[in-house]
């Protein structure tokens, strides 16, 4: 392994994806006291981020699976989510137990639906990730990859253990109901906005 290339991946993995560890923060601690709920948020951020690697990897290969002209629509992604978030927080708020007992049982998260926020987040990550791919040619990609596939781990601790500290726990389980769709929606948004989808 040549270590120019993996402090470079590292540096590009943490500065394209920071804003990941909020997130990440937010399903922990829409997830905490269910049993598996954190195997699941690191599958789907697995899932995610493969998405994105293979995306990006193909890209630089010279196969196009996703045109330029649809990243901006992935913010559908997470803003759809978002709304959907809002939503179950609002009735939850409003009805009686039996739906939070109800949604208990769900136990946060789903791996898909942390995979779908990963990726839709991520979108504009493969723009940035296909030209250095393309000059790191087969090898430089092949170090890419695991490193980011191992810092995908980091990201998840990191994640886990801002959600477990007491002040942001406490703080994440009285007001994680209302940051996660406004995150999710905003994150949405920024997407739809930044990449020009339907004329924004």
């Amino acid at each position: 392994m040549h270590l120019g290339i993996v402090g470079q991946a590292v540096g590009l993995f943490a500065v394209t994806n920071i804003d990941d560890i909020l997130v990440l923060a937010l399903f922990f601690a829409q997830g905490a006291g269910h049993p598996g709920s954190a195997r699941r948020i690191m599958l789907g951020q697995y899932l995610g981020f493969t998405a994105i690697l293979a995306v990006a990897v193909a890209a630089a290969l010279g196969a196009t699976f996703l045109p330029e002209a649809v990243i901006p629509y992935l913010g559908l992604l997470p803003l759809a989510l978002g709304l959907k978030a809002a939503w179950r927080a609002w009735t939850d708020r409003h009805d009686g137990s039996d739906d939070e007992e109800e949604r208990a049982g769900e136990g946060g998260p789903g791996p898909l639906e942390v995979a779908a926020v990963t990726f839709a987040n991520g979108g504009d990550n493969i723009g940035v990730y296909v030209p250095v791919f393309a000059t790191a040619g087969i090898g430089g990609m092949s170090v890419y990859a695991v490193v980011f596939l191992v810092l995908v781990a980091v990201w998840c601790w990191a994640g886990r253990f801002l959600a477990t500290r007491p002040v942001i726990a406490k703080a994440l389980a009285r007001w994680g109901h209302i940051l996660l769709p406004l995150v999710l929606i905003a994150i949405g948004l920024l997407i739809l906005v930044e990449g020009g989808a339907f004329g924004l």
